[in-house]
């Protein structure tokens, strides 16, 4: 049985999550406040955290700092707000989705489930030529030589890996790493992507995500030097 954490001050929503989540198969651990939070989280390790952005004590940014300091755990933010401004911070964060209130009960299990797919069933090595990703510990190296990656840039990356020799469109990029109904833009792949670039492309001195104009991009198994 899977287990989900919800970090939820609103008494109401918690039951209304606690009885649907248990009906859908879920072990449902939940906590009031941001502290509570932390605690249930390393007692209970959940596979997955609904964790809401305003609670009393930590905030749920704050709580999903700490968490993402010693695990990767799907995290899917539940907020009242609908402002770009923190629906960005809670993806620079390491969220790996965003839910704002209210919300229906079947779109918060599709993102759930579509989260756990996302993060689950990866081989567990991805390597083109000298580079090599390891999905499961989250770490990627260049020639032997660990690269840091954000959350976003690493998904992006691993995305792309597992689609060698495969031209990606910027639409099915979105929908791979952010997931589909997102504000994402095409322009911010392509922000992304020349930061992957930055450290791989420009350190290896070689050509790992190829453009191609027009359609989106792909990484070639080949030397591209």
């Amino acid at each position: 049985m899977e287990k989900v954490l919800v970090v939820e001050d609103d008494a109401g929503i918690m039951g209304f999550l606690k009885t649907e989540l248990c009906h859908e198969g879920f072990e449902v651990q939940y906590a009031a406040d941001g502290r509570t939070a932390l605690t249930v989280f390393e007692s209970c390790v959940p596979d997955i955290v609904l964790l809401d952005i305003m609670l009393p004590g930590l905030s749920g940014l704050e709580v999903l700092r700490r968490i993402r300091k010693s695990s990767n755990v799907p995290v899917i933010l539940l907020t009242a707000r609908g402002e770009t401004f923190d629906k960005v911070n809670g993806l620079n964060a390491g969220a790996d989705d965003y839910l704002t209130k209210p919300f229906e009960i079947e779109e918060l299990l599709a993102r759930m489930r579509a989260v756990m797919r996302r993060l689950s069933g990866t081989a567990s090595v991805l390597k083109i030529r000298n580079l090599v990703l390891y999905p499961n510990r989250m770490e990627t190296f260049l020639d032997g030589k660990a690269v840091e990656l954000s959350r976003t840039e690493f998904f992006l990356l691993k995305t792309l890996m597992e689609n060698q020799n495969t031209i990606l469109t910027r639409e099915q990029l979105i929908s791979a790493v952010w997931g589909q109904g997102h504000y994402i833009d095409e322009n911010s792949v392509d922000v992304y992507v020349r930061y992957i670039r930055q450290k791989i492309d420009e350190q290896a001195g070689e050509e790992y995500i190829t453009t191609v104009r027009g359609f989106g991009y792909t990484m070639k198994g080949e030397n591209k030097k």
